[in-house]
């Protein structure tokens, strides 16, 4: 993997959870890593769910290995959120990971 390619820096998040006022659970976001990536959307759809137009991009994500990962988490870049849906250790070398997702409105 080239250095070169990974050239937009790209936050890794998982869920967590804390009590209101109230009691009740509020979910959020916490920040796992700050990582340097290699950004590949791979394909846009678009179709219709209960007359409402909706929209799928499926991005690749490019990253150094990195342990720790799984597909409760998503990728913040820029005002923009990505369920992870996939991630392929290509060759189970851990030199790199490849992360697949979907682009979101707020992943919550």
């Amino acid at each position: 993997m080239r250095a070169g390619r990974l050239r937009h820096r790209i936050t890794i998040q998982r869920p967590s959870s804390s009590a209101g006022a109230l009691g009740e659970k509020i979910k959020s976001w916490a920040d796992v890593s700050t990582v340097w990536a290699a950004i590949e959307p791979l394909r846009g759809r678009e179709f219709l769910e209960a007359h409402q137009q909706e929209s799928e991009i499926t991005t690749r994500f490019i990253i150094r290995y990195k342990g720790g990962l799984n597909t409760r988490m998503r990728i913040s870049f820029g005002s923009k959120y990505y369920k992870i849906e996939s991630i392929i250790n290509p060759d189970e070398r851990n030199r790199y990971l490849e992360i697949m997702a979907l682009e979101t409105e707020d992943y919550a």
